[in-house]
């Protein structure tokens, strides 16, 4: 049985851990902890499932088949980790692996110092096998790892012989490079194809999140992870870029420029220049 969060491109938590199970031969039972709204540039909301569905989920499984072997994973609160420790208590499972989920493959935070101490106090002591996360490690390979090492100890072996199973799974699955890759690079590079498409009409994250058929919000994340700039950001620096070339290369005048990249009125093209550039057009061609 495995205990920890959900995470819909299915590369981690209990997504991760059915299909490792259910790979090597067995049957994996799950309690869920926690809806994760993420995608492969990371986690963007979560949702704690209440203490007392997840006991229910928990005591359902254990009522019907009191699986020998727990695997546990993401725990975000104390009384999620309260309901947890009470059941181990209980049921008195031959095995618990605890995959100490602490970090995201890309850095998050994913639980708190408090809650960590908490896991020190009330957790460790209770199982027989911890899985400490390499933050660098790739998403999902712990997930994998400590599923494998549950149902290789499901199956007799020693915790040592499972640990060189799991590793050799680990192994051959890392041998077939499929790990789950997002569109965002190719999504990355349509963006900035629509900036230079439409910069002197639309200035609006919306408008380009629209035409790619995203989210503001995911493309906020896929830019912010590939150049560390938001949208915003990249639109209004090239709209700069360009201004900056036809005040250094044209005549035009400074109304008529701001005119030719849709600005109201020269004094708001003159108010968006100088909030960039700390100076004025006039001033910017002066230099």
């Amino acid at each position: 049985m495995t205990i920890t969060g959900s995470d819909p491109t299915g590369v981690s938590g209990v997504q991760a851990d059915i299909k490792t199970i259910s790979d090597l031969g067995g049957l994996a039972m799950s309690a869920i902890t926690s809806i994760t709204v993420q995608t492969t540039f990371g986690i963007q909301e979560f949702y704690d499932i209440p203490a007392s569905i997840i006991e229910g989920q928990i005591d359902a499984v254990m009522n019907d088949f009191q699986p020998d072997v727990i695997k546990i994973g993401l725990i975000r609160n104390v009384d999620t980790l309260r309901v947890i420790v009470n059941a181990l208590k209980k049921y008195r499972p031959r095995h618990v692996v605890f995959d100490a989920v602490q970090f995201s493959s890309l850095g998050d935070t994913l639980i708190s110092q408090e809650m960590r101490g908490a896991i020190i106090d009330l957790l460790l002591p209770l199982c027989s096998t911890v899985i400490k996360k390499d933050e660098d490690a790739a998403h999902g390979l712990s997930n994998i790892y400590s599923s494998a090492i549950a149902f290789f100890l499901n199956q007799g072996l020693t915790q040592d012989e499972a640990k060189e199973k799991a590793l050799s799974y680990i192994s051959a699955k890392q041998s077939k490079n499929n790990e789950l890759k997002g569109r965002g690079s190719e999504l990355y590079n349509e963006f900035l194809h629509l900036v230079t498409k439409y910069h002197r009409e639309a200035s609006d994250v919306h408008f380009y999140a629209e035409l790619l058929n995203v989210s503001a919000r995911y493309l906020a994340q896929v830019t912010r992870r590939i150049s560390g700039k938001s949208p915003k950001s990249i639109i209004d620096d090239y709209l700069i870029h360009e201004i900056e070339s036809l005040l250094k290369t044209s005549s035009l005048t400074a109304q008529e420029i701001a005119y030719h990249f849709g600005f109201s009125s020269q004094a708001h093209f003159s108010k968006f220049f100088k909030k960039i550039k700390g100076i004025s057009p006039t001033q910017f061609r002066k230099q």
